[in-house]
Parts: C-alpha cells; sequence; structure tokens
C-alpha cells in the first residue's frame, strides 16, 4: 500500500508543478464547447433535440477526462528514459501495485480536469437537471479516467520512443472520442457504426455521465457502470501483466 500511495501522490505533485500544463489542458474542451455549442446550437435546436449545450456538457467532461488520463502514460516513458522506472521495479513491490499507483495517480488528475471543465461548462449555460445526481456525475468522471489512465499506462509500458506516443495516442484517442457519443446521438449513425460503438469504453462514460447530468441515458445508468468497473479491472490486469515483462 506504500508503493501505491508513493506513486499516487508522486503524479500529483509533477500536475500540480505543470501550470502550464494544467492551462493548455483544459484550451481544446473549451474551444469545443464554445465553438460546437453555440456554433451547432441553433440547428440542433431547429431538429427538435433540444439544448445542444445540455446534449453537449458531459461529453466535453469526457473528453477532457480521456486526453488528460491517456496522456498521462507518457511519464511512464519519461520515468524509463530518467531511470526512476528502474527504481521502481526493482523494489520490493508487486508490479500490480505499481500499476495500480500509477493509474491512481494519473485518474486524480484527470478526474479533476474533468471538474474543472464541468465548471466551466456551467459558466458557459450548462445547467445539470438535478443536483441529487452530481456524485454519480464525478463517480463517472472517476471512473472513466481509471479507464483511459490505465490504458495509456499500460500501452506506454511497451514503448521507448516519447515522440512515438503521441501519435500513437492521437490514432486510438480521436476515434474512440468521434465514436463515443460526446458530440453527436449515437441513434443517428449507422446500424454497423453503432454496433461498433459498443465497443468503445468511452460510450459508457460518456453515457453515464449523460445519464446522471441530463437524465438521458442510451444503455441505462447501472449498465453503464458495471461495464465500466469491469473495463477498468482487465485494463489494470493487462497493465501489470505488461509491467511484469518489462526488462530492467
Amino acid at each position: 500500500m506504500n508503493a501505491i500511495y508513493i506513486l499516487w501522490i508522486r503524479q500529483l505533485k509533477r500536475y500540480s508543478r505543470s501550470k502550464a500544463r494544467m492551462i493548455s489542458s483544459l484550451a481544446q474542451p473549451l474551444m469545443f464547447l464554445l465553438a460546437l455549442g453555440f456554433g451547432f446550437g441553433p440547428i440542433f435546436e431547429k431538429a427538435g433535440q433540444g439544448s445542444y449545450i445540455e446534449f453537449l456538457g458531459p461529453g466535453i467532461v469526457a473528453m477532457a477526462v480521456i486526453f488528460t488520463a491517456i496522456f498521462s502514460g507518457m511519464e511512464v516513458i519519461w520515468d524509463r528514459q530518467f531511470g526512476f522506472l528502474k527504481e521502481t521495479l526493482v523494489a520490493p513491490v508487486s508490479r500490480l501495485n505499481i500499476m495500480i499507483g500509477r493509474t491512481m495517480g494519473g485518474a486524480t488528475v484527470a478526474s479533476i480536469q474533468g471538474v474543472v471543465v464541468f465548471v466551466l461548462a456551467m459558466i458557459v449555460g450548462f445547467r445539470p437537471y438535478s443536483a441529487g445526481m452530481l456524485g454519480i456525475a464525478f463517480l463517472f468522471i472517476i471512473l472513466t479516467a481509471v479507464v483511459f489512465t490505465a490504458l495509456g499506462t499500460a500501452i506506454a509500458s511497451k514503448m521507448e520512443d516519447m515522440q512515438v506516443f503521441p501519435i500513437i495516442m492521437n490514432f486510438i484517442v480521436m476515434p474512440l472520442f468521434f465514436l463515443s457519443g460526446a458530440i453527436f446521438p449515437l441513434k443517428s449513425l449507422p446500424a454497423g457504426v453503432q454496433f461498433a460503438a459498443r465497443f468503445n469504453p468511452l460510450v459508457y462514460g460518456v453515457d453515464g455521465l449523460r445519464g446522471a447530468l441530463v437524465g438521458a441515458s442510451d444503455f441505462g445508468i447501472m449498465n453503464d457502470f458495471i461495464i465500466l468497473i469491469l473495463i477498468a479491472g482487465v485494463f489494470m490486469a493487462i497493465g501489470a501483466w505488461l509491467f511484469s515483462k518489462i526488462e530492467i
């Protein structure tokens, strides 16, 4: 447990020292929220779909979470290059604990980013339909952060080139984001694309957030919760196994 705590705190300290990173990671979600929310809002309303800001808000919160979470894996490559990863791996600590500590640290940072973007969405005009469901919404923020931090960390454990990691992550993240229902309803897509989207973990994070914040869920909040828990467990196990294969 000490190893988990140490790695967790180390991730938070890195985040708190990087104010430029904090600000820049908010720029893209805010741009999407303002440009899409006010740009496509009138069209969305004329189509009889209601307020686009209300629809878009949960998706942009999820966007902030996934980008911060999955790119936290880059720190594994950084630690490998500067020797900290070797020091961690030779310690008498299980690889699962290392994976948990890193994942919890990165997920905490991503969750903070998600909460900040949620506050910005409130300033822009988004309003949750029930204050009593905010706790459920924050739970989905945390679960989504855990899932994608674990994924990013697992992938980074098999990479050594820091420059290649962002390219591969963008190749993964952008399709996941655009096929998550974050910026347009999945029901409007062809049946084949809808079926493929069900294998996208972010779909259940967005759907759970939208169900908690707006009261509109395609799969049911409980189903979203269970699926995210299962996916998080699978990614954590895969990441621990990949860490056990790292040569030191």
